[in-house]
């Protein structure tokens, strides 16, 4: 259960370790589904003997894939606001796709806690970086910074 901490607490976590999530394996069945989800069917992703003589040697996951994995990945949050009603997504800041996510591969966050911003009717602002790595490569498959609003009792 991740710690409830007051926002200035929070605010000195800026910078700091805010977690580090599981591994989720990126199975084809996965990357079929949100195609079909998403109508985005580019033979990359989902012709298996085509992908294989493409340039990824086989089919890899779509970058927004990846990226929908980070309410996932949120849960391996270490805190959060103290007095905490609801949260939502509140979007993201940045996002690069820096590597291909083969089928098979595991991939898993490394949270950081950039900003924490005090908001107007009894809100938190707070921006997460996700460094979304790929077990045994060295670069990461994405890094975003996504915003989260806390809803605070009053």
């Amino acid at each position: 259960m991740p710690e409830q901490l007051t926002v200035e607490e929070l605010k000195n976590k800026i910078g700091q370790d805010y977690g580090q999530s599981g591994w989720i394996t990126i199975e084809q069945d996965k990357i079929n589904a949100f195609a079909d989800c998403t109508g985005d069917h580019q033979w990359i992703h989902v012709d298996i003997e085509a992908a294989k003589k493409g340039p990824f040697g086989g089919p890899i996951a779509h970058g927004f894939l990846t990226l929908s994995l980070l309410p996932v990945f949120s849960g391996a949050s270490k805190y959060f606001p103290k007095g905490v009603m609801m949260a939502v997504n509140y979007g993201l800041n940045k996002v690069r796709f820096v590597n291909n996510v083969p089928v098979g591969s595991k991939v898993r966050s490394n949270l950081v806690l950039s900003n924490v911003e005090e908001k107007p009717g009894n809100r938190v602002l707070m921006t997460v970086t996700h460094t979304i790595e790929i077990e045994g490569q060295a670069k990461p498959a994405c890094v975003a910074e996504q915003l989260t609003m806390f809803f605070l009792q009053g």
